[in-house]
């Protein structure tokens, strides 16, 4: 009988050993929605609806709700405040209840002698436990609270980070909202360009007619026709593929619904300008992913502490009580019982002696990712200073570049209306006109541009310098 309790006791455990969770965690289930304290999702999460006329501070607003990137970032909060709450419960009393069952060659005491000739204990080989065992740590060397400053440290960072990626989303889908401003501006002007020629075509038609134009300027005014044709074609698939990217951004599937933008390009006021040397202080102050690297700089130095302290000594307080239960025993003196309860409480004390060299190959990979986190940190100055320096360069001469295409494109008006009262009057040619008429395009295409620069240019120092939008 004890022979076959202990092979089905062996059997057991070897079925349970490959057991795993009946209900496996789905991996590609739907989400649950927002992290806590992130918001709710904007109306048009997951729907592709979309207000009838969008302006930029609702892009913004539905694009930091919808964007999966940051969704994605408030989980990683969550993550962090868990490993966080996980690492300071390392100092709290742990209390577990362990039961288990031992089989021996020799039949054994089923507790041990309380006093001298106490033979009130039975005698047997199988022996069932159950205790309640206690444990509190009373010194780690500092190891626990340079893992929990560490861990919290983390948190921050990854809080930092967070805050990094919502401004790069705002300055994108700022870039990108003034860019499909510009590029339906640019449309408009191929259009009008287009009603242009088709009413200087009729007025070549009118005086081939009379016999007061050549053949040749009605083909040479078809070619340009085409050509803006093609133009238009070209322009209004970038147009298209601009806005799918933003729906894009703003974390909305789907083409079924156009987009449509509410607003318009104009130059704001010139502010005044902070030098170079104050924005990058500002940046080194306020730029999210910069003190995010920091807080993870002093994190790894937290965990090269928590390393060394690996050297020193662990004492714990212990204490345990429970049951132990000896069925059938072997031998069982008068007045015996088959179940006795035992207890202990006492100090542990756990001292490294020889690890095989891993404790200091734990402090050697430490220290070396902290030397690498101080020259990534390095690293990370070098391009805040290159961003912050060249996106100041670029505001200014986002500017210079835009009030030379508004000079050109009233320059271009002058000489297209010169050229058309010229060639009405015969005393000009029709390639003058068609070439003002081009370069009277030009001026508007790289008018509207040099604004959407201009606008992106300015997002852009705010996101170098870490500026709130």
């Amino acid at each position: 009988m004890k022979r076959s309790g202990l092979l089905a006791a062996v059997a057991l455990s070897a079925t349970l050993a490959g057991c795993v969770l009946m209900n496996t965690t789905d991996p590609y289930a739907p989400s649950v929605g927002p992290a806590p304290g992130q918001g709710a999702p904007a109306p048009a999460a997951g729907t592709g609806a979309l207000p009838e006329s969008l302006t930029l501070p609702k892009a913004i607003e539905i694009a930091l709700a919808n964007n999966p990137g940051i969704a994605a970032g408030g989980w990683d909060i969550r993550a962090a405040e868990a490993r966080r709450d996980l690492t300071a419960g390392a100092v709290l009393p742990s209390l577990h209840a362990v039961g288990g069952y031992t089989h021996y060659l020799d039949d054994q005491r089923l507790i041990a002698a309380r006093e001298s000739r106490d033979w009130g204990s039975p005698f047997t080989d199988d022996i069932f436990s159950a205790d309640l065992v206690l444990t509190m740590p009373l010194y780690t060397g500092g190891r626990l609270i340079s893992e929990i400053k560490a861990a919290e440290l983390l948190r921050k960072a990854v809080e930092h980070r967070l805050a990094r990626s919502r401004e790069e989303l705002i300055f994108n889908v700022s870039s990108l909202f003034h860019g499909i401003l510009a590029q339906g501006s640019v449309i408009d002007s191929l259009e009008f360009s287009r009603k242009a020629l088709q009413e200087h075509r009729r007025r070549v038609q009118d005086l081939l007619a009379v016999q007061k134009a050549a053949r040749v300027d009605l083909l040479r005014t078809e070619v340009r026709l085409a050509d803006l044709e093609q133009r238009l074609v070209s322009e209004r698939n970038v147009l298209a593929v601009q806005k799918r990217v933003l729906a894009s951004l703003l974390g909305i599937s789907g083409a079924e619904q156009p987009i449509t933008l509410e607003g318009s390009l104009t130059l704001p006021e010139e502010g005044p300008t902070p030098s170079l040397k104050a924005n990058l202080a500002t940046a080194l102050r306020q730029r999210p992913d910069y003190l995010a690297a920091r807080a993870a700089l002093e994190a790894q130095a937290r965990k090269v502490d928590a390393a060394r302290a690996a050297r020193y000594p662990t004492i714990a307080l212990q204490g345990t009580y429970g049951g132990r239960w000896g069925p059938d025993p072997s031998q069982r003196p008068a007045g015996a019982n088959e179940a006795d309860d035992v207890g202990s409480v006492g100090i542990v004390v756990d001292v490294p002696v020889f690890e095989g060299g891993r404790i200091d190959a734990a402090i050697r990979e430490q220290k070396a990712q902290l030397e690498s986190d101080r020259q990534r940190l390095r690293e990370l100055e070098l391009r805040i200073d290159l961003d912050v320096e060249t996106a100041t360069l670029n505001v200014a001469s986002a500017r210079e570049r835009f009030l030379a295409a508004e000079k050109a494109v009233e320059q271009a008006k002058e000489s297209l209306r010169i050229e058309r009262e010229k060639y009405d009057l015969g005393k000009g040619a029709i390639v003058d006109v068609l070439d003002v008429q081009s370069a009277l395009l030009d001026s508007q295409t790289n008018y509207y541009r040099a604004l959407a620069e201009y606008h992106t240019a300015v997002a852009q120092r705010r996101l170098a310098v870490g500026e709130e939008p």
